[in-house]
């Protein structure tokens, strides 16, 4: 395997991998390659620096980018981001409103589901850090929610 970094004709600057050499070659041929950022299909090679190792009685010195990144992308403006989180908020809400609350039991659910022993459904719930990484690492399918979420017990 080879690893290059590509450049577009609006400078985004991106890393490929490539089989070989050739591969880069034959894909840039047949107009396979295009910039992730901008979807542009003029791509060449950027400038590289080697990684070379430093001698076992050196200290190790911080590398030095090969090429500058692009300008980043303005901010948003305070209104964008309110907006944005509202519209994450409501469609947090709406996948809640078609899923069961578990409360503390979220985990044995979620287990019991994985193992077949219960039909799956859509479920929420609370669960430590601790429990939640058992989970994931029995392969069992968990995410967080974005928002924060007050449990229907506490409402008043």
């Amino acid at each position: 395997m080879i690893v290059f970094d590509l450049r577009c004709s609006s400078a985004h600057v991106f890393e490929a991998w490539f089989g070989a050499s050739a591969a880069y070659d034959e894909q840039r041929e047949r107009g396979l390659l295009s910039c992730p950022l901008c979807g542009d299909t003029d791509i060449s090679k950027a400038v590289m620096a080697p990684n070379i190792g430093t001698k076992g009685n050196r200290a190790s010195e911080a590398p030095v980018p090969a090429t500058t990144p692009s300008a980043p992308a303005p901010m948003p403006t305070p209104a964008a981001v309110k907006a944005a989180l509202q519209e994450l908020a409501q469609a947090q809400a709406k996948m809640l409103s078609q899923s069961k609350w578990v409360g503390r039991g979220f985990a044995e659910e979620a287990r019991a589901m994985h193992d077949g022993t219960v039909e799956e459904a859509p479920i929420h719930g609370q669960t430590t850090v601790a429990e939640a990484k058992a989970l994931i690492e029995e392969g069992i399918p968990i995410a967080p929610l974005p928002m924060p979420f007050v449990p229907p017990e506490t409402v008043n």
